[in-house]
Formats: C-alpha cells, structure tokens, sequence
C-alpha cells in the first residue's frame, strides 16, 4: 500500500485536508493540491513528520494548462483522485445572482474537476486499480431556493460522475461520488456569504451536531479502500438532524 499514490484537490482546508490525513493513514502516498501554497506545504510537513509521505504541490484546478503541467509530474500511475476543490457563493435567488458568481462555482466544481479528471485518467488507468472519487453535494440531488448556482453545479459534477461511470465499466478504474449534507467546517459558510460570520453561523444554528470534515474524510476514506471489485457508486451522507436539503431539526 505504501507505493499507492492518491491525488487531493483542494487539500488546504476542511474536507480537503481531513481527507489527505485519512489516506495518508491509510498508506497512501499522498499529493497534496490547492491554491494556498502554505497550507498545503504545513499539511505536508505535518504528515511527513507523522511518518507518511506526502508531497505539496501549488495548483489551482481551473487552469488546464496547470493541470497538464501538474499530470505530467506524477509518473504513469496514479490509483486515487479525490476531486474536492470547490464551494459556493451567494445565496440569491436565480432572478438576482450575479452571473459572475454562478460562472466561478461552475468552473471550480464542474470544469475542475474535468480538468483533473482527464489530464489524471490515463494514470489511474494505468495503474490496473485506479479510483476517481467526486465530492458533490445533497445540492447535486436535490434543489432549495437561494442555492440555484451551487445546486447547478453540483448537479454538474453529480453527472460527471454518473457519465464517467458508464463510460469507464469494463476499465480497471472505478467511480465513487460522495454526497454530503450539512457539514460545519471553518471555510464553507464563512466564504459563502462572503466573509459575514453571522450568516455562516446561522447555517448551523440549533443543529446539534452537524457533521465535521473528519466524517466526510472518513467515508471517503472507506469508500476508497474497499475491495478492489467493489463500487460505492453514490453515498450521501448526513447529519442525524438533518432529514433533506430543507428539513433540519433544530433546538432553538
């Protein structure tokens, strides 16, 4: 296990970072992506200095010919790709959000992950036991007002996953998609409603326990590491209290 390697998109911060640690745990030999070169760098030097190995490599997923460039580092053989990169902003409604927005999730969630994808696949191929994992989103399965630009393009890497399955059955890569609910981390919110804490905090307010980075990480985690011949084709995951997109129980 130790010579497998596993590529993270995204690994600066919360899910990212949390799944870079489960992999390296797991004995995966880490690389580590993202566009804030200092995280990524310190989250290295953390697992090298845990005993794992793990490699940072500056990268924002939205600029193909970085992407290119990055592919051709890592050798002909590549058994994970965990394509996390990405988020939201805003929560206008369709008749008032600002274009600019929707293009920005649409090229970090749907065309990063593309972009990875593609350059990354004849490695994962290569390798005869490959994995590309999608982090989507309930928002890729479902709908809910003020949330039309990020539910778009998490539909849109929902069916990334769901088309490259079916073009990818009888090739030795498989194709996990990961699809969680309300998950509190540090960033999400925060960057959502552009920096106000109050609105981020509201997300959760009342949620007892909504879940952490560390449960995502560690379904991906497992979800990886099963059996070669068996396919977690979609898991979505959510917090007890939280029943749909827009059913959430909260202690008020």
């Amino acid at each position: 296990m130790s010579t497998r390697t596993a590529v993270v998109t995204g690994a600066s911060s919360g899910i990212g970072a949390a799944t870079a640690r489960h992999l390296a745990a797991a004995g995966y030999r880490v690389l580590l992506t993202a566009r804030r070169t200092d995280r990524i760098e310190a989250l290295a030097t953390e697992l090298t200095e845990a005993g794992h190995d793990a490699v940072a490599h500056a990268l924002d997923v939205t600029d193909r010919a970085a992407v290119d460039a990055f592919a051709a580092t890592v050798g002909d053989s590549v058994e994970v790709l965990v394509n996390n990169a990405g988020g939201a902003l805003g929560s206008e409604t369709v008749a008032t959000a600002d274009p600019a927005d929707w293009r920005t999730m649409y090229e970090v969630n749907v065309l990063g992950t593309l972009h990875m994808t593609q350059a990354l696949l004849p490695a994962l191929t290569g390798s005869g036991d490959g994995t590309v994992v999608v982090l989507s989103s309930t928002a890729g399965l479902a709908t809910y007002e003020g949330g039309g630009g990020y539910v778009a393009a998490k539909h849109g890497a929902h069916v990334i996953a769901e088309t490259l399955r079916l073009e990818l059955c009888g090739s030795p890569v498989r194709v996990i998609e990961v699809a969680p609910g309300m998950v509190r981390t540090d960033e999400f919110a925060v960057t959502r409603f552009r920096g106000d804490q109050e609105k981020a905090a509201a997300v959760y307010a009342g949620v007892a326990e909504p879940l952490t980075a560390d449960d995502v990480a560690e379904t991906i985690a497992w979800a990886v590491t099963r059996p070669s011949h068996v396919n977690i084709d979609l898991l979505v995951v959510r917090p007890r209290a939280q029943a749909s997109n827009y059913k959430v129980h909260r202690e008020l």
